[in-house]
């Protein structure tokens, strides 16, 4: 079994705006590292652009509002749920979550329900690879029933057999390192 991690954020301004340089300065450098990160497996491309194919037609969720056809998203197979998270709030990747406040829109609204989930998890067999399709309907799903074993969190993750399942932290710091390692051949 892997671990699929859809991510899903709305532009402030439209793609193209100047305020978005930052972010789109940081992609490919984000891509590398994720590439090379402890429990990646895999990652969607997209259309008409370089890299791998992408994972079937893209599509956006519903809370997708935007008028220039564009919206940061992620689609990705990981070996288990330590490492996506070691990715995401360590290393180069980190460092462009510090600056979202100025790129994205805000996914929650506290104290009320959050308007839409920044992303998704889920178990998929070895041998599936998930297409946009199916991490949208994940991702509205999850926000429409909350966590389960059919679309999780980190808050609340769920196994392979569908029982909740803790996060191992000390696994976390451990690909962490790793990760940090990784990522100097990229700086």
């Amino acid at each position: 079994m892997h671990v699929a991690l859809y991510t899903f954020g709305i532009f402030r301004r439209p793609s193209a705006d100047p305020v978005n340089d930052g972010f789109h300065a940081r992609n490919a450098i984000n891509l590398a590292a994720v590439e090379i990160s402890a429990g990646f497996i895999a990652r969607s491309g997209y259309d008409g652009d370089p890299g791998p194919a992408s994972w079937g037609v893209a599509v956006y969720p519903r809370f997708y509002t935007g008028t220039d056809a564009h919206s940061p998203s992620t689609l990705s197979l990981w070996a288990d749920l330590e490492s996506p998270l070691a990715y995401t709030y360590a290393g180069i990747h980190a460092e462009a979550l510090s600056h979202g406040r100025d790129w994205f829109l805000k996914p929650k609204l506290p104290p009320e329900k959050p308007v839409w989930p920044p992303y998704v998890l889920w178990w998929v067999a070895a041998d599936h690879v998930p297409d946009w399709r199916e991490a949208v309907t994940r991702h509205e799903y999850l926000h429409d029933h909350g966590p389960s074993p059919h679309a999780f969190d980190w808050k609340t993750p769920f196994d392979a057999a569908g029982n909740p399942a803790p996060i191992d932290r000390d696994t976390v710091r451990r690909l962490t390192a790793i990760n940090l390692d990784r990522q100097k051949a990229l700086a």
